[in-house]
């Protein structure tokens, strides 16, 4: 291994052992993130649950899992159920955009401010 390739693989592993100044940037992809990541969660979540519970009807009506659950007219009950999963699959998208829209309008002055900041130098 010449001296070049050796210099490299030192610097490269040291890196990864001094810390990190936090600049500017990093504090706004911090702040970005803050915004969007409680809209993302409760996205992902509701919208996994609506498809469980829309699932769970579709299955209710055409599987025969109802009669061994001992039930004898599924079709009314899993038609409803899952019904009641796609109107919340459909809302699931307008209420992401409310509390995305909420949180950006809380820290959009610290977005700005900073960004200009980072922009003018």
């Amino acid at each position: 291994m010449n001296s070049n390739s050796q210099n490299f693989m030192v610097e490269k592993i040291r890196t990864q052992y001094i810390e990190k100044e936090s600049t500017e940037l990093d504090a706004l992809r911090e702040l970005d993130a803050k915004v969007k990541r409680p809209a993302n969660v409760f996205g992902y979540v509701f919208g996994s649950i609506s498809a469980i519970i829309m699932g769970c009807g579709m299955s209710l009506v055409m599987t025969d899992i109802g009669t061994t659950l001992g039930m004898a007219d599924v079709m009314l009950p899993g038609i409803i159920i899952g019904i009641v999963g796609m109107l919340m699959a459909i809302i699931n998208y307008p209420i992401y955009k409310g509390i995305l829209g909420s949180r950006r309008k809380k820290y959009a002055d610290k977005i700005i401010a900073l960004s200009n900041k980072i922009m003018k130098g």
